[in-house]
């Protein structure tokens, strides 16, 4: 990345740490890793990879799957972390896209720049989605480990929710790149999940 220092190694070793406490099943370092894979991918495409690269790292740095709060509490850890070793207008790129992988949907913002590298990094963090099938079904099965708390019935009720959010939408990925690699398949592994769940209700 241009700026070396931004993620360096001892910052890098830092969050890892939190990526490694137990009950992630899911929303561990693979996932960052994976992520990370995707950003070199595209890197090309994006306007500012470095900042990019630092909301891949931070987005899941804090996670409780009772809490409300984690994409917030994340991003504040990132504007406390990197408040030293950045300009204010990169840091606050930075804390927009991690606080957008609430609701998955871009960030408000008059730049164009930053709109693009935001809705780029949302969709690496939604690419799960569009896996082949048995990929897809085994992080289904990691999500429901990092929810075990929570009874049969209200997960069913809620994933369904999330699931019907999503395919009402008019596309799940909001960049042309990741429509084509992924929205079909996203399409047809949530649908198949959704029947899956309301023929268990």
């Amino acid at each position: 990345m241009e700026n070396p220092s931004l993620i360096d190694t001892a910052l890098k070793r830092e969050i890892s740490a939190l990526y490694g406490v137990g009950g992630r099943h899911y929303h561990g370092l693979s996932h960052i890793e994976a992520l990370l894979a995707l950003a070199r991918e595209y890197r090309r495409a994006l306007v500012d990879p470095e900042a990019v690269e630092a909301a891949i790292w931070f987005h899941d740095a804090v996670y409780d799957s009772r809490a409300k709060d984690n994409e917030a509490q994340s991003a504040a850890l990132a504007r406390e972390k990197l408040g030293g070793r950045t300009d204010a207008g990169q840091l606050e790129r930075i804390v927009a896209m991690i606080e957008a992988t609430a609701t998955h949907q871009l960030p408000e913002s008059t730049d164009p720049d930053a709109v693009r590298d935001a809705a780029l990094f949302l969709d690496m963090d939604l690419s799960v989605l569009g896996a082949p099938p048995e990929i897809f079904a085994e992080y289904e099965r990691a999500v429901r480990q990092e929810y075990a708390w929570v009874p049969e019935p209200a997960w069913i009720a809620g994933r369904s929710a999330v699931l019907k959010n999503f395919l009402a939408r008019a596309s799940v990925f909001h960049t042309p790149e990741f429509r084509t690699r992924f929205e079909a398949q996203a399409r047809t592994n949530m649908e198949r999940s959704l029947a899956t769940l309301e023929a268990r209700a």
